[in-house]
């Protein structure tokens, strides 16, 4: 195994897993992309092993700080660790993630199990170069019926990778159906959002659901409509809006898998668009969710980004009656929580309310945030009573 000596060492030390290229003593493009090697601090001493890009502006990923083998026992011992942290505070769940990548000790990868399917998300050189590895120690200690690649994120081609996704055991013929406290929900890794579900939010829809028993509202963005669901269920009636007629088409499904068809309407269009006419109408509801995609992808679009959820969320506040609830949400990692609650005090004065925080959540806990690595903590979601 080749070494590699580092000249700054401190963010390392301090717990972080990423090494950037001009923290190295010497240029990167000597080594072997993807290959392993053990990293060095400029007195020599041990740091630990990691997996080596030249070609990327993260040049290392540390996998471990101790001298060993980064074998088939390696993977199943992290691996088991994290399926028991699951075990532990996930006791009743047939669905979660299995693995979040730096958040479990191993940068690049991503698992989420859905019922008896796995899909796996392999973004980083590094660990594809393991990929045969992992696949077989997942498929050995969890035995799922169906294991799907879904490697066609966007930063696979940072890496020099190809774009796929495809079953690698077993069929896609019936979608798997997992639960969500007693709702159910239909879930395609295919061809659905990220891996085929948006996990990380489960934890606030049950939450969400504490506070509202009744009353009519939006579920924005609603892509599979697991917002208003959970809201249905408890007796409200939604209106979920989006413009994918495919995220439309599985929350239709979804509806209809709960027998809850009579607490809903659907609405295709943009919601900029269908809220401005909200407004112009003088429609009122007593509760909204508004969960956006990612508006900003850098932090060169930091400003830009933090303009357009000030203008939606604005325009949210302006239609909930008086004693109702906005929940809302930013999955961007570069919208930083101050930021995210100083944006929310400028829509309130835009929209001429004055709120109150009612719970400010983060995602679940099968995401867990590594305090060394803050690049783990991306999801902010705050309840608010208007």
């Amino acid at each position: 195994m080749e070494k590699i000596i580092l000249r700054r060492t401190s963010r390392i030390l301090s717990g972080h897993l990423w090494i950037f290229s001009n923290e190295l003593s010497t240029s990167p493009k000597n080594y072997e992309p993807g290959s392993l090697v053990e990293v060095y601090d400029n007195k020599n001493k041990f740091i630990g092993i990691g997996y080596i890009n030249p070609h990327s502006l993260i040049s290392v990923r540390l996998l471990t700080r101790e001298r060993e083998k980064i074998n088939h026992d390696f993977f199943r011992k992290r691996i088991v660790n994290a399926i028991n942290y699951r075990k532990r505070f996930l006791p009743e769940s047939n669905s979660f993630r299995v693995i979040y990548s730096e958040g479990d000790f191993l940068p690049g990868l991503i698992v989420d199990k859905y019922a008896d399917c796995l899909v796996i998300q392999f973004s980083t050189l590094g660990i594809e170069m393991m990929k045969a590895i992992v696949i077989s120690v997942l498929d050995e200690i969890l035995s799922p019926s169906v294991i799907v690649l879904r490697n066609d994120s966007q930063s696979r081609i940072l890496e020099g990778l190809p774009l796929e996704k495809k079953a690698v055991k077993g069929s896609l013929d019936s979608l798997p159906i997992i639960n969500e406290g007693e709702i159910l929900i239909e879930v395609d890794p295919m061809t659905g959002q990220k891996t085929g579900f948006f996990l990380d939010q489960r934890e606030n829809r049950v939450a969400l659901s504490n506070y509202i028993k009744e009353g009519r509202g939006l579920d924005l963005f609603c892509y599979s409509g697991a917002w208003g669901l959970q809201l249905a269920k408890n007796g409200a009636f939604v209106t979920c809006v989006d413009d994918s007629e495919t995220a439309l088409s599985k929350a239709k499904r979804n509806f209809e898998l709960n027998r809850l068809e009579d607490r809903c309407d659907f609405v295709k269009d943009d919601v900029f668009k269908f809220m401005k006419r909200e407004m112009e109408s003088g429609s009122l509801y007593d509760f909204i969710v508004l969960d956006p995609p990612a508006f900003v992808k850098s932090r060169a679009k930091v400003k830009e980004a933090l303009k357009g959820y000030r203008e939606i969320n604005a325009m949210a506040m302006r239609l909930i009656k008086k004693g109702g609830m906005l929940a809302t949400s930013s999955c961007s990692y570069h919208i930083e929580k101050a930021m995210f609650l100083d944006m929310l005090r400028d829509s309130a004065r835009d929209a001429g309310r004055n709120p109150r925080l009612m719970e400010y959540r983060s995602q679940g806990r099968d995401h867990p945030i590594l305090l060394s690595v803050p690049e783990t903590e991306y999801l902010k979601c705050a309840f608010l009573e208007l």
